[in-house]
């Protein structure tokens, strides 16, 4: 849904708190996100303690209890991974499904049956939430304003939805980084991370753009083995807090 901006996070071993933990399926139980629904992008959610607020543009809002999303499902689908998980009470998937259009379930992460990210990245045990594949993703504001001296229509990082956002680090510093210290708090960074079709749209309406930007520009200079690629996706290696402001330290490059 709507990305949400926080001054300050505790960083768990799946990412930064409460982040991804919640997601809509469909009645196979395969993950539904703004690449098929972009109407998505116009609900906001907000989780305070117990309770999970969605909320409409017309400030329609959906209360859910956590209580009510403890229905065990079994056998979700997310890419090539298939997790258990909890399903909301029909009420709440009734009232996403008339305003999406299409019949969806809230589903909630199950910590007791952990999703294990992709081992060809990762040391073994290394978990993640419902992310695509990794606990974070990090992104430098340098290499948005070179991508964006490209377009004719500069675009925000609001586009790219990620987790962390580094400053005056030169444009695509991040490519040579193996690991990094955010504050007190280590990282690896494991894999570029290739960019989809989310990236054209729109991020508060989730309406597509019709030129294809930004994904097109990037198509013509950051291509490689992964795909099309902007930011990097990094694994905690310690938990804490982390804020607005911490300086990051580079801790080791690749050669």
């Amino acid at each position: 849904m709507t990305g949400l901006m926080v001054e300050q996070s505790e960083v768990t071993e799946l990412g930064l708190k409460n982040d991804r933990l919640f997601m809509l399926v469909d009645n196979d139980g395969q993950f539904i996100s703004q690449r098929t629904l972009p109407k998505m992008g116009q609900l906001k959610a907000s989780l305070d303690t117990n309770t999970l607020s969605i909320t409409t543009p017309d400030n329609r809002q959906l209360t859910a209890e956590l209580d009510e999303i403890t229905r065990p499902i079994n056998s979700i689908h997310i890419w090539q991974d298939s997790v258990d998980a909890f399903v909301a009470n029909d009420n709440i998937n009734l009232w996403l499904s008339d305003f999406l259009q299409t019949p969806v379930k809230l589903v909630r992460y199950n910590f007791s049956k952990p999703r294990a990210s992709d081992p060809e990245f990762s040391r073994p045990n290394d978990t993640v939430s419902f992310a695509d594949g990794f606990p974070l993703l990090l992104t430098n504001k340098s290499s948005l304003d070179d991508l964006n001296d490209r377009l004719d229509n500069p675009v925000s990082m609001e586009c790219f939805r990620p987790n962390l956002v580094v400053e005056n680090a030169p444009a695509y510093a991040e490519d040579n980084w193996k690991s990094i210290q955010i504050g007190t708090h280590h990282f690896d960074l494991v894999k570029p991370c290739s960019r989809c079709v989310m990236t054209t749209l729109d991020p508060t309406t989730g309406i597509k753009r019709n030129d294809g930007e930004p994904l097109k520009t990037l198509s013509t200079y950051r291509k490689n083995e992964f795909g099309i690629c902007f930011g990097v996706n990094l694994i905690p290696r310690s938990s804490g807090t982390i804020s607005v402001g911490d300086p990051v330290t580079i801790v080791t490059m690749s050669k």
